[in-house]
């Protein structure tokens, strides 16, 4: 009777635990996956897939149908995005158990310099992200591996780009030695290595055997054995982007907006018109509007602010069939 009681105890303390640690982290979760969301959308967003909602919940991973890079890329950029988040909510002092990573202080780092100071945890925040992301994949097949791979790259995606901080100690302010830690970049960082990684995903050739059932786990493990837990993996092509799809529930480029000129374009912004337009059989139709902001406002005391209303005219270029007429001068356009 002790030995079942002892049991019972130890299960219960064990399913608190495991309670309590989902009411700590949980709203961490939350906003790092939020976080890999907006990521993925400035990322993608004068690309042919622009990551449409839908391929973005976190909680329905599992559902995902397709196995390209695409959405390889939504598996790594959201579990980075957790990951982000609970080590720099550790390092904020959000988390009673969680402080700095000070295992290597004191130890010599390279020429000139030793660790020190405070580095961000990111042990912590990979082991708190894998419990919680990893959790998601219950299946045994290969596309499970496939998202449980592109789950540890996205991991391994902020822990390659944290940077090195140092801070001189000498006489006089000289640098005759400096202690030095590791930190988070911007997660902007992050997300454009994933892009990088993305655009060098790896499609891996399953073995014979490695089918999807869960019989076939060794053959499916032995198929991803061989490729580096860095780099995005995926099982099948991409569809063609251009075209509406409403089985796979693909809008098409047909309608999206597209830039040609602007203050500070990147090259790839700048082939956005040719690229969901002109590449996609379509047309670029230029649209001009007058917007209305608020301008000019002045403080008044006490204690009111007004503002003038400015008006506007903006061109915006779109995506359309060719030969499509322009809509007339007072028309509505869906856009504004």
């Amino acid at each position: 009777v002790c030995v079942c009681v002892c049991v019972c105890v130890c299960v219960c303390v064990c399913v608190q635990q495991r309670v309590n640690a989902y009411l700590i982290y949980s709203s961490s979760v939350a906003a790092g996956a939020q976080s890999g969301i907006e990521e993925c959308k400035y990322q993608f967003g004068w690309d042919r897939w622009n990551c449409p909602e839908r391929a973005l919940q976190l909680s329905t991973h599992s559902s995902l149908r397709s196995a390209n890079r695409e959405t390889a890329f939504v598996h790594a950029i959201s579990s980075a995005g957790v990951m982000y988040t609970l080590t720099r909510n550790c390092s904020l002092g959000d988390f009673d158990n969680c402080g700095c990573d000070d295992s290597r202080n004191g130890q010599r780092g390279g020429h000139g310099w030793l660790w020190g100071g405070c580095s961000d945890n990111v042990g912590f925040g990979e082991v708190i992200a894998k419990q919680f992301v990893d959790a998601l994949e219950t299946g045994q097949d290969a596309r499970a591996a496939m998202n449980l791979h592109n789950n540890e790259a996205g991991r391994k995606a902020v822990k390659g780009t944290m940077q090195k901080m140092c801070k001189c100690h000498g006489v006089s302010g000289s640098c005759t030695t400096q202690t030095c830690w590791l930190q988070l970049p911007e997660f902007r960082e992050v997300g454009n290595y994933l892009k990088e990684k993305y655009h060098r995903a790896l499609k891996v050739d399953l073995l014979r055997g490695a089918g999807n059932s869960a019989a076939n786990r060794g053959a499916v493990a032995e198929s991803f054995s061989s490729v580096s837990r860095k780099e995005l993996v995926h099982l099948e092509d991409s569809p063609d982007y251009c075209l509406e799809n409403r089985t796979l529930g693909l809008p098409g480029t047909e309608g999206r907006e597209c830039l040609k000129k602007g203050k500070n374009l990147s090259k790839w912004e700048k082939r956005s018109c040719r690229r969901l337009c002109g590449e996609c059989g379509l047309a670029v139709e230029e649209r001009k509007a007058e917007t209305v902001s608020s301008c000019n406002c002045k403080f008044h005391w006490c204690c009111a602010v007004k503002c003038e209303q400015c008006r506007k005219t903006v061109t915006k270029f779109f995506c359309v069939k060719k030969g499509e007429n322009p809509p007339r001068p007072g028309e509505n356009n869906s856009w504004n």
